[in-house]
């Protein structure tokens, strides 16, 4: 629960959720991004450290881990592993979002 407390705070604050793309170093230097520049640098740089020290540790267990996927409430992160940074892909969800692709997965079958 700290991540979800660093990303959102502990006291009630409405904030809009961010939306775009980071992508970041080996080191977890944020190189470039399309999120927009009212929404904190740190939560971001904390987002990125968060997902590399994901793929560390799928590293370090030796599991072949390039894609992470978080989904919360609210919130959607989606992170491809390159060449030991990352591209991390956030947005927002909402209740017709959320429904719209559990639709869309039900009708698309598996290759089994």
């Amino acid at each position: 629960m700290g991540f979800l407390s660093k990303l959102f705070g502990s006291r009630p604050v409405i904030q809009q959720l961010p939306s775009g793309s980071i992508t970041v170093s080996r080191n977890g230097d944020v190189l470039t991004t399309t999120v927009s520049s009212t929404y904190p640098r740190a939560l971001l740089r904390e987002i990125a450290r968060e997902v590399l020290r994901q793929f560390y540790e799928a590293r370090q267990a030796q599991l072949a881990l390039e894609e992470l996927s978080l989904h919360f409430g609210s919130l959607r992160i989606t992170a491809r592993q390159i060449q030991g940074g990352a591209v991390i892909f956030i947005s927002p969800q909402s209740a017709q979002t959320s429904a719209a692709t559990a639709n869309i997965k039900t009708l698309i079958p598996s290759k089994n």
